[in-house]
């Protein structure tokens, strides 16, 4: 009987190590997954003003009021339609390799715009990772540009680390 009760024991510690061990890889697993979704957002942001307006086409009612019109909007790179209360602006046309995104707007006016955000910077062709950057955005100049009104120039202050050693940039946006 001694024999039997060892054996018992023997068996009930191997299943407590079997669930330990798939506890673990399921908690690595996981963690993994979340990891790689963080590191994905990046390349999955829409860069453009065009591809916002096609994602509030699909998910907005239209029920703007013409006060509403009136407000300036931003026009990506300086092409199409002003978009109002963007969340994402290009700031290197040339390269795409700088964005603000997330933007969350803390005043928006006909004379000017207040917000935060986060300015993203791509590795660009040596395959660095990205680097973002926390910023306060101000939108001001409004003009009348091909038709509509739209703000000329953004500026960037960022509130730690800055991807170029400047505090402070202005921006022509129009």
């Amino acid at each position: 009987m001694t024999d039997r009760t060892v054996a018992r024991w023997a068996g009930w510690r191997s299943v407590v190590a079997i669930l330990v061990g798939v506890a673990v890889l399921v908690t690595g697993g996981v963690w993994l997954e979340s990891a790689t979704d963080r590191a994905s957002m990046v390349d999955e942001a829409p860069k453009t003003a065009a591809a916002q307006r096609s994602g509030a086409e699909g998910s907005q009612v239209e029920a703007e009021d013409s006060a509403a019109r009136e407000l300036p909007g931003v026009r990506d790179c300086g092409m199409g339609e002003p978009v109002q209360e963007p969340t994402i602006i290009t700031l290197d046309c040339s390269t795409s390799g700088r964005v603000a995104s997330g933007i969350r707007w803390d005043a928006y006016t006909e004379d000017g715009a207040n917000g935060s955000g986060v300015v993203q910077v791509s590795g660009g062709a040596s395959g660095a990772a990205a680097k973002s950057f926390q910023a306060k955005l101000r939108l001001y100049g409004p003009k009348e540009v091909d038709g509509s009104v739209a703000f000329t120039a953004l500026e960037v202050v960022y509130t730690g680390a800055t991807p170029s050693g400047e505090h402070r940039e202005v921006l022509p946006i129009a």
